[in-house]
């Protein structure tokens, strides 16, 4: 068995920051969701992207772990 080892790439970093963020319960994600929709609608659909692609990635998962069994 080979243990796969994950680099440190730049996305990698960055779901590490955001993770390490939302995780904060001090932290009101309703007025940070007001703040960003009031941010330019880049933002706002970029971030929309990446919480489809954790979506997608999240169901193809429990997908894949239900056809084991």
């Amino acid at each position: 068995m080979t243990i796969r080892r994950t680099h440190n790439t730049k996305e990698l970093r960055v779901a590490t920051q955001i993770s390490n963020l939302v995780n904060d319960l001090t932290l009101d994600l309703d007025q940070v969701g007001l703040y960003l929709a009031s941010n330019h609608s880049v933002t706002y659909r970029r971030i929309l992207e990446i919480a489809e692609a954790a979506r997608y990635e999240k169901e193809e998962k429990e997908n894949d772990d239900n056809y084991l069994f």
